[in-house]
């Protein structure tokens, strides 16, 4: 069953509450009562919040609206094109050693998934494969700690999630190469994706996470992908998510993690393609000593759009924060970012740190920042900053007196601006991958 979506009703909201009665059968069927009684209450939370205008805080400098009037078709299983191993070489990290999970379309393709030779008790498959196979730990996880109540976009993505990947690393095990998922978009049709994947690291486990984003196709399309990252107890975990798709691609991609005690978490966002992309990153501690290191960096040109919206719920005490958000932008492009700490009332001892830093190439480009710190704790130690600018043209004077082009110059003086975040990567063929691209798109 296909249903396509046009502009014709009075809300953009509409449409998508429309289709999942359309689809409910398909939606609901093979699914627990748990499962089918929680999609039903996010299609009624969204129906309630709606999506977000220029009225709203958090959305003022993203017209999120007027993106989603696009007839998008919206479809919870959409087709999977043939695709072979030549195919996705060209999108392979060079020197990465990893199990492989190739998502196409927000589906899951075990053909091409390189999942057999994993450690015992570790989980890596399908979320579709995960709620039939492993009913207990998908019921365990899957939106046990995301809060779709104020967010329209997580309580949609919940109503109609049908797959993306699933991944649970058992206590005190070790993944000791990374785990690299392809998310592959490849269609004839403008479709509206909402792939859901989660990740468990129970106490005491650690593992690394690569996610790449690429696009096959022309087509305009739209995701809304969210990933629920569960920190156990002393577990640690290093996410990077490399968006890379072309202009055709606009999307929101949202990540929720949760953290218990001594947990350590760090997030990566390099934002390098795609049309209209917001990175939202939330993180919530749960008990004391934990630390979440978040690190972005974004590139824009042309007339893109990249936003990054974080937020870090420090709801217990002696836990640390860490952040750093840079960019740079060309031409007609637009940068956001608007990142919150909130420190609560018995959450004393928190350190908390926060640094947006941009560069503007052009007149006509755009950079709105605004770092947040909320506070009901008296001893702690927060700090919070933003810097918007060009580059230093003394600096470029001086490596030009040294014999460099002033293409040359600029390259590198952009790359080493860059380079802050790029060096955060703990993964060495992820980070030399990306300073290669990252050099080409400067002509360095």
């Amino acid at each position: 069953m296909t249903t396509t979506l046009t502009a014709t009703t009075t809300r953009p909201e509409d449409r998508f509450l429309h289709a999942f009665e359309a689809y409910a059968g398909e939606v609901l069927n093979g699914t627990s009562e748990h499962l089918a009684a929680l999609r039903r209450k996010a299609i009624e939370r969204f129906g309630v919040l709606g999506f977000p205008g220029r009225k709203s805080e958090a959305w003022k400098y993203t017209p999120i609206a007027k993106a989603l009037q696009h007839p998008y078709r919206i479809d919870p299983m959409p087709a999977v094109p043939a695709l072979t191993e030549q195919a996705l070489a060209g999108y392979a990290i060079p020197e990465l050693d990893a199990y492989r999970v190739v998502l196409v379309n927000g589906r899951f393709v075990p053909e091409l998934s390189t999942t057999s030779d994993l450690p015992e008790g570790v989980v890596l498959t399908g979320l579709e494969e995960a709620a039939r196979r492993h009913a207990d730990l998908f019921e365990k996880y899957f939106a046990h700690y995301l809060d779709f109540e104020n967010e329209p976009f997580l309580a949609l993505n919940t109503a109609f999630a049908r797959d993306g990947f699933f991944l649970y690393v058992p206590e005190g095990a070790t993944l000791e190469r990374p785990v690299h998922v392809f998310n592959l978009i490849d269609t004839d049709e403008e479709l509206f994706l909402q792939p859901r994947n989660v990740v468990v690291a129970a106490p005491g486990a650690s593992l690394k996470l690569v996610t790449s984003g690429h696009n096959r196709t022309a087509q305009r399309t739209f995701t809304n992908g969210v990933t629920e990252v569960f920190v156990g107890q002393g577990a640690e975990v290093h996410q990077y998510d490399l968006r890379l798709e072309s202009e055709a691609a606009s999307g929101i991609f949202s990540t929720q993690a949760y953290l218990e005690g001594g947990a350590r978490y760090t997030n990566g966002t390099l934002t390098l393609g795609g049309a209209l992309v917001r990175n939202n990153v939330y993180v919530r501690f749960d008990d004391q000593e934990g630390e979440a290191h978040l690190y972005g960096f974004f590139l824009g040109r042309g007339s893109m759009h990249i936003d990054n919206h974080t937020m870090i719920d420090h709801a217990v005490p002696h836990c640390v924060s860490n952040e750093l958000y840079k960019g740079i932008l060309d031409d007609e492009a637009t940068g956001v970012f608007n990142g919150k700490v909130l420190v609560r009332p018995h959450a004393q001892k928190t350190n908390a740190y926060q640094s947006n830093k941009s560069i503007v190439l052009t007149r006509e480009a755009r950079m709105y920042s605004k770092p947040e710190l909320e506070i009901y704790a008296d001893d702690v130690r927060c700090t919070h900053g933003a810097a918007i600018g060009q580059l230093d043209e003394d600096g470029i004077f001086y490596l030009r007196t040294r014999g460099l082009t002033l293409q040359r110059a600029r390259a590198m003086m952009l790359l080493a601006f860059a380079r802050d975040v790029l060096d955060q990567i703990a993964v060495e063929p992820v980070r030399a991958y990306l300073d290669e691209l990252v050099a080409g798109r400067f002509g360095a």
